[in-house]
C-alpha cells in the first residue's frame, strides 16, 4: 500500500512523496485521510528548523498531528467499523522518514486506540479537536490539581487563544480579557473582549495564560499579576524563558507549564462540542490542496489573517 505524504526534507524545503504503508496487522486500522491541519506552533518550528531538541526530531520528516479521515479497513478484533470518521493525533507508519508527527498524508495505518471516533456533523472542524484538547488541558491542569484558576487574561487571539476564551466563557467563569497586537486578529470575540496590551492598565490579574509563543514576554506578564497570581505557559517556545527574580518574588508569582493534551482531554472537549457548549465555528479560515503544500505552509505561517489552514485530502478519497 502507498500513501501520498508531505515530507519536510530539510527546513523550509518540502515535497509530496509516495511512501510505503505497512501491512495491516491485528488491532490496526487503515484510515483514508480527508483533512489535516497545519499547526502554527510546533509545526512552524519544524518548518523553520528552530525546534528545540525533541524525541524523534530529524529530517526528512512527515509532520502533522491534526488529522481527520475514515476507516476503510480493519484487522483483527477491532471495535472501530469501516466507514467511521475518526480523529488521529498523528501516526508512525512510514519507513525511511521521521514520523514527527506523521499525520499529513493521504492514508495512515495506526493502532485502533489512536483513532478517536468523531461525529459526522463536525466534518473538517474535527481537526481542531487537538487544539481544543490542548486548551482544555491547560485550563483543567491535566486533572492533577485540585484548584485551577480560570484565565482572566489570555495573551494571543489565534486559534488557541480563542479556544481558551470560549472554554472560559462556557464554564461560566468571569469574562476574560485577551491581548492581541495585530489589528487584523482583534475581531471574532464571543463573550469576551480583545484589546491591545498598551490599552490595558490592569496589574491585578490572577491567572495569565500565554499562548503567544513569545519567550520575551514573561517579565511583562509577571508585572501584570496580582499577589500570588499565576502565569500559565500554554504556548510552545523555541528559546529558553528567563525572568527577573525580584518582581516575581514581590508578587509571590507562580509559573506553570501546560503539557500536551491527553486522551481524556480530547474526549472531554469532544463532549463539549457535541452538546453545543463549545463552538468551533469561525476558526478555519483557509484551505489548500496537498499539491499546493508549499503555498499552504507559507500562508499558514506568514499571513496574520490565516487562523487555521486545512489541507484537503478528500479529492484522493
Amino acid at each position: 500500500m502507498k500513501a501520498q505524504a508531505i515530507v519536510f526534507q530539510q527546513p523550509q524545503h518540502l515535497s509530496v512523496q509516495s511512501l510505503d504503508l505497512p501491512e495491516l496487522a491485528d488491532h490496526r486500522v487503515h484510515v483514508q485521510v480527508e483533512y489535516s491541519g497545519i499547526s502554527t506552533g510546533t509545526e512552524r518550528l519544524l518548518w523553520d528548523g528552530t525546534m528545540p531538541a525533541f524525541p524523534g526530531m530529524g529530517y526528512p520528516l512527515v509532520p502533522g498531528y491534526e488529522t481527520v479521515g475514515r476507516v476503510i479497513k480493519v484487522a483483527g478484533d477491532c471495535t472501530l467499523k469501516v466507514g467511521q470518521r475518526v480523529f488521529l493525533p498523528g501516526a508512525n507508519c512510514f519507513q525511511g522518514v521521521r514520523n514527527l508527527f506523521g499525520g499529513s498524508a493521504s492514508d495512515l495505518v495506526v493502532p485502533q486506540e489512536r483513532a478517536i471516533p468523531v461525529p459526522e456533523s463536525l466534518g473538517e472542524q474535527a481537526v481542531l479537536l487537538a487544539l481544543a484538547a490542548t486548551a482544555y488541558h491547560a485550563v483543567a491542569g491535566g486533572g492533577k490539581r485540585e484548584v485551577i484558576t480560570s484565565p482572566d487574561l489570555i495573551v494571543g487571539h489565534g486559534v488557541m487563544g480563542r479556544l481558551l476564551a470560549r472554554l472560559t466563557v462556557a464554564a461560566g467563569a468571569p469574562e476574560p480579557t485577551v491581548w492581541e497586537t495585530q489589528a487584523v486578529r482583534m475581531d471574532g470575540a464571543e463573550g469576551y473582549r480583545v484589546v491591545h496590551p498598551d490599552d490595558d492598565p490592569r496589574k491585578d490579574y490572577k491567572a495569565i495564560y500565554d499562548v503567544s509563543g513569545d519567550s520575551n514576554l514573561l517579565d511583562k506578564l509577571i508585572l501584570r499579576l496580582a499577589p500570588g497570581g499565576e502565569v500559565v505557559l500554554a504556548g510552545f517556545y523555541k528559546q529558553d524563558l528567563h525572568f527577573a527574580y525580584a518582581p516575581a518574588f514581590m508578587r509571590e508569582a507562580q509559573i506553570r507549564t501546560a503539557a500536551e493534551w491527553k486522551r481524556a482531554d480530547l474526549l472531554a472537549v469532544t463532549e463539549l462540542v457535541n452538546t453545543g457548549r463549545l463552538s468551533l465555528d469561525g476558526l478555519i479560515t483557509h484551505h489548500q490542496s496537498p499539491k499546493n503544500a508549499l503555498a499552504a505552509y507559507e500562508v499558514a505561517f506568514g499571513d496574520p489573517l490565516c487562523l487555521k489552514m486545512i489541507m484537503d485530502w478528500s479529492a484522493n478519497a
